[in-house]
């Protein structure tokens, strides 16, 4: 059973934004990512040291700790710019299973920030390289946290895409849990959704329940949030309780709902029936919370 993780602490890496722009990036310790997927030795993060660095397309600021100044860096030949790594016994991680790795770390909290936000800015600056205004190319400027219009002197910064997530129970405190149409084969996690223009996170909770499986909710609550740059987002935890039992799901996003009682939960998950949302994701924080409350209430009863 996995401790649930929510993010409330300050930060560990000290995101030094007044030195984004004179910071001597030659000089730091580097994470590498390619194409999403970070460079990483046995569940950690690889950082190359100064002198190590390949010949890169971008290099980000990403802080300091530790009295190291930390980067991002993306090789300007992909995979074959770290192949001396890969060949060392490296190798490209991509960010769910590297997270799911570095949840199990009694160690891994730092280095969790260092490869999300590394991976936000990379898939940022590869999806953003010109003017969203006028289309002339964009350059990266202080530090990597902003790219510049030149032909407008318009600058753009890098956006976060709110998203809700949430555990709802019913009056017997069982977990609601839903196979999505994108979801592999057996794979059940909460409902989810993005935030629409013109809603509250606990209104987006309202909706996204009553248009995935026309349950009405009360009690909705927030827990905590997760950066989850798949490509861009935040993810804002909630539970909450239903108002009935009736499930129908839209049979377009969500494809199967079903209520299940601890026990139910880990006799499916053991008979391999049904795969639980990755460690060191919140889905997987929101499942446990759920679970080892149970655990409490019996152990008080």
């Amino acid at each position: 059973m996995s401790a649930p993780v929510f993010l409330d602490q300050p930060l560990l890496v000290d995101r030094a934004a007044e030195r984004r722009g004179d910071a001597d990036l030659a000089r730091a310790d580097a994470v590498v990512v390619v194409d999403g997927a970070v460079l990483a030795r046995d569940g950690a993060p690889v950082l190359l040291a100064p002198g190590e660095h390949p010949e890169a397309s971008l290099v980000a600021y990403l802080g300091a700790a530790d009295g190291r100044d930390l980067a991002l860096l993306v090789p300007a030949d992909g995979e074959a710019g770290v192949s001396a790594a890969l060949e060392a016994g490296a190798a490209l991680v991509p960010l769910r299973p590297l997270l799911a790795s570095l949840d199990a770390r009694p160690d891994g909290a730092r280095d969790r920030e260092l490869v999300t936000t590394a991976v936000a800015l990379q898939r940022w600056h590869a999806n953003h390289p010109r003017c969203a205004h006028c289309g002339e190319a964009t350059v990266a400027i202080s530090g990597g946290w902003v790219r510049r219009c030149e032909a407008e002197g318009r600058d753009h910064y890098p956006r976060t895409d709110p998203a809700i997530i949430v555990a709802v129970t019913d009056d017997q405190d069982r977990l609601l849990v839903a196979h999505a149409a994108t979801f592999s084969a057996g794979r059940y996690s909460h409902l989810a959704g993005y935030v629409e223009p013109g809603e509250s996170f606990e209104q987006a909770v309202h909706r996204e329940v009553a248009e995935e499986v026309g349950l009405a909710v009360t009690d909705v609550a927030y827990v905590g949030s997760q950066p989850w740059p798949f490509p861009a987002s935040v993810m804002v935890g909630f539970t909450a309780r239903a108002a009935s039992a009736a499930l129908t799901p839209d049979g377009v996003e969500i494809t199967d709902a079903l209520w299940v009682t601890r026990a139910e939960l880990d006799e499916a998950t053991q008979a391999g029936r049904m795969v639980l949302p990755p460690a060191g994701s919140i889905a997987r924080s929101l499942l446990e919370q759920w679970r080892q409350s149970g655990t409490a209430d019996v152990g008080a009863a």
